[in-house]
């Protein structure tokens, strides 16, 4: 559906939600800022906790624009985190050094009724600052880069808000979706609403498409992704595009294996975040007739760099990006990536011979 060259919009990456192809692809990755650069974890240390970069908009715009100057990728997302939603909830969220987030844990129903959503938006102001302030700053300095919003799914929230932290099997979670399913279908209500409502107003505050993270999906058997990733998932997109239908929408069920077809039809989902596992081949056949791809190098190989970094980019490039694409990871860039590494992955795409 046309190039670069013919283009009706601007922005690379909006072209391709959108529906057209765009040759090279758009690329962006995510957490493209983070702990791999050094300007980022000279600002970190200026700062006290990461919740406390979160809710700075200065210092928040300042790290989401790092990796635009550093490497000028076709968007910028908001330097954030999943977790300011149950925090905005009410629920005590800290980030340990070495240890990750610590919530204090949801025990039963007298716990989750003292989560209120009356109180999300004026918690989030200052993250609605951030948005506002980074995409004043793009207008000025990168034209052509997109502003991408997020968000946690319902079922990747509810395993931090229920467990207490990460986890390896999600036993608690679990208990809770197959042995207290009506008190467990609140949290989830509750939570559809409150990421709806969150994506609207990073919408309303200058996002120019939304990301929806469900990195926990794949730990579910069949029925219960469908249940607790998918139908969530499917609720926010039909309110978030019930109120700003023009904002695309970009869905990463991680681990969703062939359910991705699922999320594919989707009539609100413009894109899907592809996770290292997914095979391309199918992908484009079964996938991409739906919605634009976005994916999926596996970040260690970005680790690695080299001939195998370059190797696999090619041949991601070669199975996809006949289609609507946008150059990504398969999760996100991690602390040891070499910032020359990412440097050599944009210029191989952006040089790429189609």
């Amino acid at each position: 559906m046309g190039t670069t060259a013919k283009t009706q919009f601007q922005k690379p990456l909006l072209a391709v939600l959108k529906g057209e192809t765009q040759t090279p692809p758009p690329i962006w990755l995510m957490r493209q800022a983070g702990r791999y650069l050094p300007e980022f974890r000279a600002v970190r240390k200026e700062i006290g906790g990461f919740l406390d970069l979160c809710y700075n908009p200065k210092k928040a715009c300042e790290v989401t624009l790092q990796p635009i100057e550093r490497y000028g990728f076709d968007a910028a997302i908001l330097f954030s985190d999943i977790l300011v939603v149950p925090h905005g909830l009410g629920q005590h969220v800290e980030f340990r050094t070495g240890e990750g987030p610590v919530l204090e844990a949801l025990k039963d129903a007298e716990d989750l009724a003292k989560l209120d959503l009356s109180q999300l938006h004026e918690k989030m102001a200052p993250v609605y600052a951030a948005v506002s302030e980074i995409r004043t700053a793009l207008a000025q300095t990168a034209p052509k880069t997109a502003l991408i919003g997020f968000a946690g799914a319902p079922w990747t929230l509810a395993c931090y808000m229920v467990e207490g932290k990460g986890s390896k099997d999600y036993a608690r979670t679990k208990e809770w979706a197959y042995g207290q399913t009506d008190l467990f279908q609140k949290l989830v209500d509750l939570l559809v609403e409150a990421i709806a409502a969150y994506l609207v107003r990073q919408i309303d505050a200058g996002a120019e498409a939304v990301q929806i993270f469900d990195s926990w999906a794949g730990v579910l058997p069949e029925d219960a992704l469908k249940r607790w990733s998918l139908e969530p998932i499917t609720a926010i997109a039909e309110k978030v595009k019930a109120e700003r239908p023009e904002t695309p929408i970009i869905a990463f069920p991680r681990g969703a294996g062939q359910l991705y077809e699922s999320f594919a039809k989707i009539p609100h989902i413009d894109a899907l975040g592809l996770d290292t596992t997914v095979p391309l081949d199918w992908a484009v056949e079964v996938l991409q007739p739906h919605v634009a791809l976005q994916g999926n190098l596996d970040p260690i190989r970005m680790v690695v760099g080299g001939a195998e970094m370059d190797q696999a980019i090619d041949y991601i490039l070669e199975k996809t990006a006949k289609g609507r694409f946008i150059f990504n990871l398969g999760h996100g860039c991690v602390p040891n990536t070499p910032p020359e590494n990412v440097a050599r992955l944009v210029d191989r795409i952006r040089n790429f011979s189609f």
